[in-house]
């Protein structure tokens, strides 16, 4: 965080949540309020050879570290950039003789730094580490097995000639890195790749309809405002997806982040009778709603082993299954329906069933749209992809008008220089030219249009994962 934007915020005891961080001028959508590199980060176990260890981008091709053959960079200069931090991580490798886990590297990489630098406050930091909370008190049974084990796991691994800290110590910093982990993402920011520790985000407070969001773009994160804030307002983020009743996202925060809501949106139940909507004309019986609800629970699980198992039409056929009883009941806002047809268009668009996908997609963004913030990163993801499908199904004006909407929305919520927002820009451009061409020419059109997929592989989506989007902060479910 520069010295300009140490000045735009200022911490505060917030009533009821501790400190927290308020603006000191006005900001309007999309200015950057600061933007900070992380105090210390680690790439993710399952990726450490696909993604570089400085700067976190995926790579084909990686050189190792000709000493501990862990470390994996671009080239020459992030291997260089690392030294500072991998040097004594290295040694602690070649040692210890293989490489612990993701948690107990990130803690031995904040305790090389707190050793380098001392425990005050590294400049650009408005709280040191020390000062960041653990909630190791709330920890619970299992929780605290894991700490144990983590613990007695770090001190095989740390170097016996490093400064040898406390065991309250190194717990106090497994409970940071367990409740202020935030989620690194790759170069596109469309998978989790890594887990870092950012001091200024970590006195951002939660709000299940904030005024904030956070992006990870080249190297560092931005608190990037969501609309107008004003002086003295209380900045906020959200650290979990808002598609749930108020009820469950609460669970969700206590159990991982160990505090109970009392956001707007929660207090009022806001939205929650959208969330579990039912059909107006006719109305179902409640027990017919109930019903439905819980074979949407069975037939997710259902869908989850048939994608483990790569079995993408057993998937759709479940989809149109329910999906088919679901309309009877459900209103278009319903999130059991919402998560049937997110999976459903998602999968459809992989096996190239365009067509029928842009259709799932459309009444999925028509829900989103009712239910999100309109700057919503989530909701801008959806839109492009919404819009990526129709114009593979040729449906060329839907498919501009949703990647238009979705280039505004990403303009605030990832920036013009994020490369996802980059790509947005292209295809805004590209489906532009095509649109004009259509409206002037139909079968000319179709004419350009058949042979340039003829000649051109058209791009195929990625393959269907069952992790979710990468969400911001990184927590064990």
């Amino acid at each position: 965080m520069t010295i300009g934007e140490m000045e735009n915020v200022e911490v505060f005891t917030s009533e009821g949540k501790g400190r927290g961080l308020k603006a000191t001028k006005e900001f309007w959508a999309a200015d950057v309020i600061f933007a900070e590199r992380a105090y210390s980060a680690v790439v993710f176990d399952s990726l450490i050879n696909v993604v570089c260890h400085t700067c976190f981008k995926r790579q084909e091709k990686l050189h190792h570290c000709g000493q501990c053959k862990f470390a994996r960079y671009c080239d020459r200069t992030c291997q260089k950039d690392a030294w500072l931090n991998h040097k004594k991580e290295c040694l602690a490798i070649k040692r210890y003789g293989k490489v612990p886990n993701e948690n107990i590297r990130l803690a031995a990489r904040i305790m090389w730094r707190v050793e380098r630098e001392g425990t005050g406050l590294t400049e650009g930091c408005l709280v040191s580490v020390d000062d960041l909370q653990n909630h190791v008190e709330n920890f619970g049974e299992e929780e605290q097995k894991q700490l144990r084990l983590d613990v007695d796991t770090f001190l095989q691994y740390w170097l016996p000639q490093s400064q040898q800290f406390s065991m309250q110590y190194i717990s106090h910093i497994f409970g940071v890195i367990n409740c202020n982990g935030f989620t690194l993402s790759d170069q596109r920011g469309l998978q989790a790749v890594g887990v870092g520790i950012f001091p200024n985000l970590g006195l951002v407070n939660h709000d299940c309809w904030p005024n904030c969001t956070v992006i990870f773009n080249n190297g560092k994160i931005e608190l990037r405002a969501l609309g107008k804030i004003s002086e003295g307002e209380e900045l906020t983020v959200s650290y979990i997806d808002f598609l749930n009743v108020s009820e469950e996202r609460k669970k969700q925060l206590k159990k991982q982040y160990y505090f109970d809501c009392t956001c707007e949106h929660c207090q009022q139940r806001l939205k929650d009778d959208l969330f579990l909507g039912a059909k107006d004309n006719p109305k179902p019986s409640q027990d017919a709603v109930k019903e439905m609800i819980q074979l949407s629970k069975d037939t997710l699980g259902k869908i989850d082993k048939a994608r483990s198992e790569g079995l993408y039409h057993e998937v759709v056929k479940l989809c149109r299954e329910c999906l088919e009883k679901q309309e009877a009941v459900f209103s278009d806002t319903n999130i059991y329906m919402l998560r049937m047809l997110s999976i459903v268009s998602e999968v459809l668009s992989y096996l190239q069933a365009f067509e029928e996908a842009s259709y799932y997609a459309r009444k999925m963004v028509d829900g989103y749209m009712k239910l999100y913030h309109p700057n919503n990163a989530q909701l801008g993801m959806a839109m492009m992809r919404a819009g990526l499908t129709n114009w593979h199904a040729g449906n060329i004006e839907v498919g501009h008008g949703m990647i238009c909407k979705a280039y505004a929305i990403l303009l605030v919520t990832h920036g013009p220089t994020h490369p996802i927002t980059k790509d947005l820009e292209a295809m805004r451009v590209q489906t532009e030219m095509e649109l004009r061409l259509f409206q002037q020419n139909e079968f000319m059109y179709h004419k350009m249009r058949e042979a340039a997929l003829n000649n051109q592989p058209m791009q195929v989506m990625a393959e269907p994962s069952s992790e979710p989007a990468p969400a911001l902060f990184h927590k064990k479910q």
